[in-house]
């Protein structure tokens, strides 16, 4: 098994953030399908029937990704990056935490989006080790603490602000780790 050093490592994280861009086509693919997730909770349907769309518009995630990685050039496989397969494998792990959601959606319909958001929030921390960039550590926290605020204080009528609360959120992390990529760009070109 081979061992590596903390500068091979970062060597590693730094050919992941130059050639995926830090995830840049999963966020933007994210700000659109939270976009129509807040429209969906602008419906005048029951919490019961607005849940199950936004089931429906998540699953948009990975084909919408797939084809903003492919206007954005970004790379989703590097063979020859061994630490490349964790990226896919942070991102299932949000899954895991599915069974709470559903829970929610079953039990607690009215607080299912606020749910939804505080998990999407928290599946972007690993990624500031993953990027090595600070910028999903601070919106992780931001997303996952300024969604539970909302469901705290807003009337029922009002939930569609949490999603909308991370499409913003998403927006202000997208230009954060383009900025951080595109530093870390030059910083490859200047070692070439």
């Amino acid at each position: 098994m081979p061992s590596f050093t903390k500068s091979d490592l970062d060597l590693l994280r730094l050919d992941l953030t130059v050639k995926a861009k830090n995830g840049l086509n999963f966020i933007v693919a994210a700000i659109l399908i939270w976009l129509l997730i807040t429209y969906i909770w602008t419906l005048p349907y029951s919490t019961g029937s607005r849940g199950l769309l936004t089931f429906y518009a998540g699953g948009l995630m990975l084909p919408l990704a797939w084809v903003f990685s492919k206007l954005m050039r970004t790379s989703w496989n590097m063979p020859d990056n061994p630490i490349q397969p964790l990226g896919l494998w942070l991102n299932f792990a949000q899954l895991v935490y599915f069974p709470i959601l559903v829970f929610v959606y079953l039990r607690h319909t009215e607080h299912f989006i606020m749910v939804y958001v505080i998990i999407t929030g928290a599946h972007f921390l690993p990624y500031a080790w993953f990027y090595n960039t600070k910028s999903f550590a601070v919106m992780s926290v931001l997303i996952s603490v300024g969604a539970m605020w909302l469901g705290l204080i807003l009337p029922v009528q009002n939930v569609y602000l949490i999603p909308l609360f991370l499409s913003a959120s998403l927006c202000v992390l997208a230009i954060w780790i383009g900025l951080d990529y595109q530093a870390k760009k030059k910083l490859v070109k200047a070692y070439l």
